[in-house]
């Protein structure tokens, strides 16, 4: 029997002090699931309409011609009742990331999402709806707290696959910009 095809996001990783609230946070709201690093995503998990070679190769196409760009975070919320969702929605410089995810959203990469594209860091994906609010309200609390920056400067991106267990591994990273060849003396 053929195995059924992986799903493939696309996702900018957040580190320092803010990922490392949100994954914590997560892990304090929601203690059994198993938590991805913290992430922006630029293209939601999708499959596939090429390989996932010329997928990569369409990535690494379009990321060189869009500088590095920094956003700001705003406020928690959540997608429900569409979703169990609970996110921080970025409130500066989200256009780009949506610019980003339209010219991605093409060729080998091309995929009819169920939902508009909304910027946000994903904070816990409940597995029922009735504890995302309670989820929501602690993390609008801890949030209100964080004291750290609320920016986050996007300038490398990870191209990842779902495995058969459900876990996310990167497939490929990407930078953005373009990269000058070094001079020659």
């Amino acid at each position: 029997m053929e195995s059924p095809s992986p799903y493939y996001s696309l996702v900018a990783y957040v580190t320092g002090p803010l990922g490392q609230f949100v994954e914590e946070l997560g892990r304090e709201l929601e203690p059994g699931l198993g938590h991805l690093p913290a992430h922006l995503t630029i293209l939601p998990p999708r499959l596939l309409a090429g390989a996932e070679h010329e997928a990569v190769e369409q990535i690494e196409s379009v990321c060189r011609t869009v500088e590095p760009f920094e956003i700001t975070l705003g406020e928690v919320e959540t997608f429900m009742p569409v979703t169990p969702t609970v996110f921080i929605r970025v409130a500066h410089a989200a256009y780009r990331l949506r610019e980003l995810h339209d010219r991605l959203n093409t060729a080998a990469l091309h995929f009819h999402e169920p939902w508009p594209y909304m910027p946000h860091l994903t904070i816990l994906r409940c597995q029922q709806a009735e504890p995302t609010q309670r989820a929501s309200d602690l993390a609008r609390q801890r949030w209100a707290d964080f004291r750290a920056s609320r920016r986050i400067t996007v300038e490398r991106l990870t191209f990842v696959r779902q495995r058969r267990d459900l876990a996310w591994e990167d497939v490929a990273p990407v930078q953005l910009g373009r990269r000058m060849a070094p001079a020659v003396c």
